[in-house]
């Protein structure tokens, strides 16, 4: 009998982060079942990380629940958000959520746009 094992969890968050998130749904006007993230194409880079309230997890949306939070990873993103810490960093100038993501191969000058290598599924089975 061949043993299963876990999946790696897509996506982690800070405190910082989960802490944000729970306020971003707090102050939402309609009930949230999470935060939504995803990419897409655009920026100079060439992608841009996606963030969107979700009203219900969708077929086939990742649930990620760290910290007291839940977090919903498009599909279509998952294989480029593998290993990715979200993280709110807040300073003078600006409030943000950051990605510390180890697919990602550059960033612009701006810090919007991003280049990001999907990993491989057999990469990402061989790692578990």
């Amino acid at each position: 009998m061949t043993q299963s094992r876990p999946r790696p969890q897509v996506m982690t968050l800070t405190d910082a982060a989960a802490e944000r998130v729970r306020q971003v749904i707090a102050r939402s006007e309609k009930p949230v079942a999470g935060l939504r993230i995803g990419v897409k194409n655009g920026g100079c880079a060439g992608m841009e990380y996606t963030m969107e309230f979700a009203e219900e997890a969708g077929k086939f949306d990742e649930v990620v629940e760290d910290k007291g939070v839940k977090v919903l990873i498009d599909p279509k993103a998952i294989l480029y958000l593998l290993g990715t810490q979200m993280d709110f960093k807040a300073d003078k100038f600006a409030a943000q959520f950051v990605f510390n993501n180890p697919n990602q191969t550059s960033a612009c000058g701006c810090g919007e746009s991003v280049a990001i290598t999907p990993v491989r599924p057999e990469t990402a089975d061989a790692g578990a």
